[in-house]
């Protein structure tokens, strides 16, 4: 098994882990902080490069910080929460480079882009209770992303922009009235509600990866249902109120798609969690094209069936 690190600067670490975790060819995501002067906050990623190369982990770096700002992260301010790339070979080093220079020549951000790219130091790992901090106090992590901005300047950052007409035009009718209006499709006559092929499920406005066939079951009701996501990352749950009813909603991050409601009435030996999906909100992507789509590291979902 080949295993590489990769080591990011981006505020407080326990807040860099989640983005990182749970992705197919991650290992392990810990905290802690680089031996420099001035003890820098960390993560370092241990990640198998066949599974998921290196500059797919750092295209979702970006995506974790504010790479413009030059005193911090968000409220944490100072030198040991600003951003930056510690490579360990020369050949991070150049993809690192070249990621930072295509991200700035994009003009996703408006101002220069700051974060540095240096030389790997010594990594001192944090106490035990603050290694995967979001899942150890769940309610103080999020708040904290709320109160210190991070949260909202990440998903209006990386949220997709796409107006009316160009969704209108890319999606069925059904499509845009399931994501983009809450609606719900008919029962047991959409495509994916008795799928059997083995593959991913993305959101069809962002191309986001949801959810798995290896976690999909036979719920009875009609509608595409799994014990869980792929990543809960890429999931947003708010409080849905509408029709009388108390339910939570399920909605992708960075497309905004509504995607269905979540239950817990699934199976006890799974978890006892039903994610309740629309296949219109869906497009399933078979496990033979996961490359060809750029998918190619869920192929790793499935290879314990080959």
């Amino acid at each position: 098994m080949r295993e590489e690190k990769a080591t990011f600067a981006g505020g407080r670490f326990w807040s860099m882990v989640q983005p990182f975790d749970e992705l197919p060819g991650i290992y392990d995501v810990l905290g802690g902080t680089s031996k420099t002067p001035v003890h820098r906050e960390v993560v370092q990623v241990t990640f198998n490069p066949t599974i998921i190369p290196y500059e797919k982990i750092v295209d979702l770096f970006w995506k974790t910080v504010d790479p413009t700002d030059e005193g911090g992260q968000f409220i944490d301010r100072g030198e040991q929460y600003k951003s930056a790339i510690y490579y360990h070979n020369e050949g991070q080093r150049k993809l690192a480079e070249e990621s930072k220079h295509k991200l700035q020549l994009s003009n996703k951000f408006s101002k220069s882009i700051v974060t540095e790219i240096l030389p790997v130091h010594p990594f001192d790992k944090a106490e035990e209770k603050y290694q995967y901090y979001y899942k150890k106090f769940p309610f103080h992590y999020k708040k904290y992303l709320e109160i210190s901005g991070r949260k909202s300047f990440l998903e209006n950052t990386w949220r997709l922009q796409k107006s009316v007409t160009q969704l209108k035009r890319e999606l069925s009718p059904l499509q845009y009235e399931v994501t983009q209006n809450n609606a719900t499709e008919q029962p047991f006559s959409n495509p994916y509600y008795n799928q059997v092929e083995e593959g991913i499920y993305v959101d069809i406005v962002s191309g986001e990866p949801l959810f798995s066939s290896k976690d999909q079951y036979d719920a009875g009701c009609g509608w595409p249902s799994f014990t869980r996501p792929i990543r809960n990352y890429h999931l947003v749950e708010k409080l849905d109120k509408r029709h009388g009813m108390l339910r939570t909603e399920v909605r992708s991050r960075f497309g905004d798609s509504h995607l269905g409601h979540l239950f817990y009435d699934g199976p006890k030996e799974k978890g006892g969690l039903r994610y309740c999906i629309n296949s219109a909100a869906l497009r399933f992507i078979p496990k033979s094209g996961l490359a060809k789509e750029g998918y190619v590291e869920y192929e790793f979902l499935f290879l314990e069936n080959d």
